[in-house]
């Protein structure tokens, strides 16, 4: 079996407020890390692209404030596990915070 890892970027507005209560501030956005989402026991390989776009309203969100896309995907087996789960296992022996699973 295989699971389908979406991966998204993640921006915050830094100009969306008014700082200093006299004018408006640039729009500043500031990349802040990303998500991972998966879609276990994924077969259906030939449709890829049409899987991803019916979980992109699940996903993505663009607003004044904050912003995710995704910035891409892969097929992996069952057992991988996302940097952030290794990191988790390396430093606090379990993991604690999975990527979101996705059901289709």
């Amino acid at each position: 079996m295989a699971k389908l890892l979406i991966t998204t970027q993640v921006y915050e507005n830094y100009g969306a407020h008014d700082w200093d209560g006299v004018g408006e501030c640039p729009q500043y956005w500031k990349a802040k890390g990303g998500n991972d989402y998966v879609i276990k026991n994924f077969t259906d390989f030939g449709t890829i692209t049409e899987t991803i776009m019916v979980v992109r309203s699940d996903i993505e969100s663009d607003n004044e404030y904050h912003r995710e896309h995704i910035i891409g995907w892969e097929i992996v087996s069952d057992d991988y596990l996302t940097e952030f789960e290794r990191d988790q296992l390396d430093y606090e022996g379990k993991i604690t915070y999975s990527p979101k699973e996705l059901v289709i």
